[in-house]
């Protein structure tokens, strides 16, 4: 707005920004909060699933081979109340992750890996140390790490352990998470029965 010397209509043209730029804040902020719970219950639904368990408290293991664009088997039969220890096998070039979840679960947590990703905390191939944007919260990233008892990141050539207690039936799957991973067909169906 052009400056023709009254203050006053100066003065409510620069309110009239103010305010404009504080709803949008506003409506962005409550955007953002009412989305929070959504993505939280999705990335602790891990309960509603099962439980983590030790090891030894499996009834069997399932070995999982991680390809770059795959795992295998592609399906997994469970009994509800089941304990079992998956042994995680990495043949692939690249990092992989063996997460149990729901669809819902899953979509959720790509989010939290692609902003992981963005941010340098994850390379193609591993987790990167060094990086302080974790400790210190850099665009804000404050305690963002990838802990959750239901997912376990396996580097290339590297194998590890999950063992789980699953609950009652339900339509769950096993992903990888890492951006572009799931697309590329890194995803595979646990099957319910007796």
């Amino acid at each position: 707005m052009p400056d023709n010397g009254d203050d006053n209509t100066m003065s409510i043209s620069w309110k009239n920004a103010t305010c404009s730029a504080a709803a949008v804040t506003a409506l962005a902020v409550t955007a953002i909060l009412s989305a929070a719970p959504a993505v939280a219950d999705a990335g602790h639904a891990h309960s509603k699933i099962g439980a983590p368990a030790k090891a030894e408290t499996a009834t069997r293991a399932v070995d999982v081979t991680l390809g770059d664009t795959f795992f295998k088997p592609r399906t997994i039969k469970v009994r509800p109340g089941e304990t079992v220890r998956f042994v995680l096998r990495n043949k692939g070039e690249l990092m992989h992750e063996f997460n149990l979840g729901t669809a819902a679960m899953h979509a959720a947590h790509r989010t939290e890996m692609m902003t992981m990703m963005e941010h340098g905390l994850m390379t193609p191939t591993g987790m990167n140390r060094g990086s302080t944007n974790m400790e210190h919260g850099s665009g804000g990233m404050a305690g963002m790490k990838h802990d959750d008892p239901n997912s376990v990141l396996v580097e290339p050539g590297r194998t590890k352990e999950l063992t789980w207690k699953f609950g009652k039936p339900m339509t769950l799957e096993f992903a990888c998470n890492i951006p572009g991973h799931y697309e590329s067909g890194m995803v595979g169906k646990v099957m319910f029965g007796r």
